[in-house]
């Protein structure tokens, strides 16, 4: 019987929902599927407080990683590790950072094939990258990759995540889409379960070639990588004063991360659009360039 872990951390429990969906037809009695999600010594809240939210925007940049339980009663022969994430200001999640970054990592995921899936807003690219810096200084290499994300898409999701975020409803403005991964995208996650079944019980997972090509796991939009490189060399910046102003929740980070929203309300206000609009002329004489990225950072799954 061959054994695949997956291992996530899942805060609103939509990523729940997708790798529940992903797996339901991956175990038999032929392979045994072991989830487990990460549990943290101290709680996020969710809905999240404003402060709160925007606390954890330093740590989350900087992975710094936080306080996480140790998973109990792994197995040792574990011929697949599924990896489940979300995006938190461009990196893969604290408590997900945490546990890459620790001693039980480093015996788990040691010369183990690993497919990532991200649930997420469509900017998922650089977070992807770092997982893959994370998984490489464990020995272990990334087989596929499967992104599912917002239906609201780029613009609109600057809006409903947060508020999802803040106040537990995907559907806070009546005009606005839901935010989130439709329901019917996350029921057809079973595609992919059911194409590593099949693999795995031929051993492609010991091969160097990916096992989910062609079931559209993963589609990039190139234009919006270099929004990504901008906003996370503006997270660097920010992230330092935030650190400077105080200790985790502090009067001084506070002020400045009150200084730092009214920052983001008039960058989405005015540099934004004028972003958008220029980027879109230029794109007319990159086509080529935004399909070489497209195809690079699509793999190794491809469309």
């Amino acid at each position: 019987m061959k054994k695949v872990l997956v291992v996530y951390y899942s805060q609103t429990g939509q990523l729940e929902s997708v790798l529940k969906s992903f797996t339901s037809k991956l175990g038999d009695e032929e392979i045994k599927v072991d989830m487990r999600p990460i549990q943290l010594k101290v709680k996020y809240p969710f809905p999240w407080p404003f402060y709160t939210f925007f606390d954890e925007f330093p740590e989350a940049v900087q992975m710094d990683g936080c306080e996480i339980e140790e998973l109990k009663e792994l197995e040792e022969d574990y011929a697949l590790i599924i990896l489940g994430y979300t995006v938190w200001y461009m990196s893969p999640s604290i408590p997900i950072t945490a546990f890459m970054q620790s001693q039980q990592a480093k015996k788990i995921f040691k010369n183990k094939p690993v497919v990532t899936v991200v649930a997420c807003r469509d900017m998922w690219v650089l977070a992807q990258e770092k997982v893959k810096v994370l998984l490489n200084s464990l020995d272990s290499r990334v087989i596929d990759h499967v992104a599912l994300t917002d239906q609201s898409g780029s613009v609109l999701s600057l809006v409903t995540l947060p508020m999802w975020m803040l106040t537990g409803n995907k559907k806070f403005f009546s005009a606005l889409p839901q935010a989130g991964i439709t329901q019917e995208n996350i029921d057809n996650c079973t595609r992919f379960g059911e194409r590593l079944n099949s693999s795995l019980k031929q051993d492609k997972e010991k091969e160097s070639g990916a096992m989910l090509k062609n079931l559209a796991a993963v589609s990039v939009n190139a234009k919006l990588i270099a929004t990504e490189k901008i906003a996370n060399r503006s997270f660097l910046v920010w992230t330092q004063l935030i650190k400077w102003s105080g200790k985790k929740y502090s009067f001084g980070r506070k002020v400045t991360i009150t200084i730092y929203f009214v920052f983001l309300v008039l960058l989405l206000l005015t540099v934004v659009p004028l972003n958008i609009l220029a980027r879109k002329i230029l794109n007319i004489f990159q086509k080529e360039k935004l399909q070489a990225m497209e195809e690079k950072y699509e793999l190794p799954s491809g469309k």
